[in-house]
Formats: C-alpha cells, sequence, structure tokens
C-alpha cells in the first residue's frame, strides 16, 4: 500500500514525508512547488508536481497507487494574508480540500489524516484549550481549515471515511538529521524570523503587539517541535490502520511562551543580541493560545521527546545555518 502526501515538499509535509521513508512506506508527494522545495523530498519518495484542486490529475494518480491513506498538508498558512485575501484561502484550503476528498472517496482511500490549526479557536476563554471548546476562528484561515474539519466529519458520516484532524499549535525547529526545515523564504514563523535576523539575514525584527494582556505583553503561543508533531501523524496513521476511531486532536506540549521569550532563547543559542523592534498588532492574531494536549496522547498513545523550547530553538538555528551555507553555494 502507499500513502500520498500533498504538500510533501513544504516544511511540515517534507518531514512527514521522511519520516514514511524512514518506515519503509511506499510514498507519492503532490505539491505544485508553490512554496515547497523538490530537494526537501526524500529521494526515496516519488514527487508529481500538481496542484491539489486538479480533478484529473487526482483520479490518474489514485488509480495508478493503491493509496491507502492521504495525508493532507497542502494550503496556505499566513493569517494576515488570509486577512487581507480571504476568497483566496478559501479556494486554497476549503474548496480544494473538497476536491481532493472527493477523490479520495471517488478511488476507495480509506483513510485520512488533515492538517488542521489552533486558529479554529479564536481568542480561547481558557488556557488551556481543549478539543470540545466550541471553535470560534477570527481569521479567514482559521475559518478555512474549520470548514474542511466539518467536511471531514460529513463524509466520514455520510460515506465512512475515516479520519483524523491534528488541530497544530505553533510549529518550529527542523529534523535533528538536518535534513529539513522551515525553508520558506519570507515566511512569518517567530522563531524562523528571530533566528534569521540573528545571523544577519534580517536588519532587525518585529515584535507585533506589546500590549497584550499577557505577563510581559506579547502574545503567548505553544510551541511544538516538527519532529514530534511528525511522530504525531504517525501515531494518527497507525491509529486508523488497526481500526481506531476517527477524531481531532490537538497537537502541542500545553506550555505557553511570549514572543519575548522566545526572541531571548534565540539570543542565548546564538550567544549575541539582535535589533528587535515594537510595532502593533496584527489582525487576526490572538493574545494567547496554548494547547490541552491529553487527549492527543491517550488515545494516539503518542509521547513527545523534543518538548524544550531551547532545543527547538537550536535545531532551527542549525537550519538556518545549513540553509544558507545551501542558497550560497
Amino acid at each position: 500500500m502507499s500513502v500520498l502526501v500533498t504538500g510533501g515538499a513544504g516544511y511540515i509535509g517534507s518531514h512527514m514525508v521522511l519520516a514514511l521513508t524512514d518506515a519503509a512506506e511506499d510514498v507519492v508527494v503532490l505539491d505544485n512547488l508553490s512554496t515547497g522545495h523538490w530537494w526537501a523530498i526524500s529521494p526515496k519518495a516519488r514527487l508529481v508536481e500538481g496542484d491539489i484542486g486538479n480533478e484529473e490529475l487526482l483520479d490518474r494518480l489514485m488509480a495508478e497507487h493503491r493509496f491507502d491513506a492521504v495525508v493532507h498538508f497542502a494550503g496556505s498558512i499566513v493569517v494576515p494574508d488570509s486577512v487581507s485575501d480571504p476568497l483566496g484561502y478559501y479556494l486554497n484550503n476549503t474548496v480544494k480540500s473538497r476536491m481532493l476528498m472527493a477523490c479520495a472517496v471517488k478511488a476507495g482511500i480509506p483513510r485520512f489524516i488533515f492538517s488542521s490549526t489552533a486558529a479554529v479557536y479564536g481568542n480561547p476563554l481558557t488556557m488551556p484549550v481543549f478539543e470540545d471548546e466550541v471553535p470560534a476562528p477570527i481569521s479567514p484561515y482559521g475559518r478555512s481549515k474549520l470548514m474542511t474539519e466539518w467536511m471531514l466529519q460529513d463524509v466520514h458520516a455520510a460515506q465512512g471515511l475515516q479520519y483524523v484532524a491534528l488541530r497544530y499549535f505553533n510549529v518550529a525547529g527542523a529534523d535533528p538529521q538536518g535534513r529539513s526545515g522551515q525553508s520558506t523564504p519570507r515566511a512569518t514563523h517567530l522563531i524562523k524570523v528571530a533566528c534569521q535576523t540573528a545571523l544577519g539575514q534580517r536588519s532587525h525584527m518585529d515584535v507585533f503587539g506589546t500590549d497584550y494582556d499577557t505577563p510581559d505583553g506579547t502574545c503567548l503561543r505553544d510551541y511544538i517541535h516538527v519532529t514530534d508533531l511528525i511522530a504525531a501523524h504517525m501515531d494518527a496513521l497507525a491509529h486508523l490502520r488497526r481500526g481506531g476511531e476517527s477524531g481531532i486532536f490537538n497537537c502541542g506540549y500545553g506550555k505557553g511562551y511570549s514572543v519575548l521569550e522566545v526572541i531571548a532563547a534565540v539570543e542565548r543559542a546564538h550567544g549575541a543580541g539582535f535589533k528587535v523592534n515594537r510595532a502593533g498588532r496584527r489582525a487576526g492574531d490572538p493574545a494567547g493560545i496554548v494547547a490541552g494536549a491529553d487527549r492527543v496522547r491517550q488515545v494516539l498513545g503518542w509521547q513527545p521527546r523534543h518538548a524544550d523550547l531551547d532545543e527547538i530553538v537550536r535545531s532551527a538555528l542549525d537550519w538556518e545555518r545549513k540553509l544558507a551555507a545551501r542558497n550560497a553555494a
């Protein structure tokens, strides 16, 4: 059997492909390479360049391979961009996900793992936030992902498609073996931006909002190492393959760090400070969000192994150095 990974040339998707091929799985990657990189894909996987909204391509791929699961990462992820271009986000994240789902059902693929987000919670009233909290997204990005979760629930009820939706908190870090990391040039992830600034690739970085109702006035986030996040995906796949029930799971550690605490961690790892400017709040950013992550441990058996901010930051900084050397070659 084979696994279809959409968006497998991107940051998180490429780590999933590495984990699958490390486990001797047969993997096909579908990616349009708009933000991903062909070189980030495990050489043991097959890359098909194309779009998840292309029904003819999906039908052909699914007919050629006996996929027993789709792992769906492809999508747009920048919250402020979703505020300025909501229709683009609903097209890429929701409409095209509907096409992928429809083709999977048509082809008889029994399992679907979806890359969702903590942005579905919006500004939660309590922290940590658990999966039974009523979703209240405050950005088109969060709404586009929530709509796909709803589609999965409905298709599961009507056609029996087994699924796991994983709600990511803030993903950071890089493969411990240095094979992949966050490589998007214009990425907005805080830890990547801070590492780039520390290495002199940016003149400065901005802290968006210093007047939130948090201990130091900056946003609080739950940062999860990408390797631990991918372990949750592998656990989800194993869970579905052994007949486990469909469901939604938070992926985080249950501890929040502020923007200023993250910057301090990057300074510790780098051994020097860098220029940080204070700016106004960004549209669509909640003040704080921390995962209630009991369910993923109890149901999927997930055991995180990299739950340390300094380790996450060191791996991200190491990757930025490696990426800079690659780009300079």
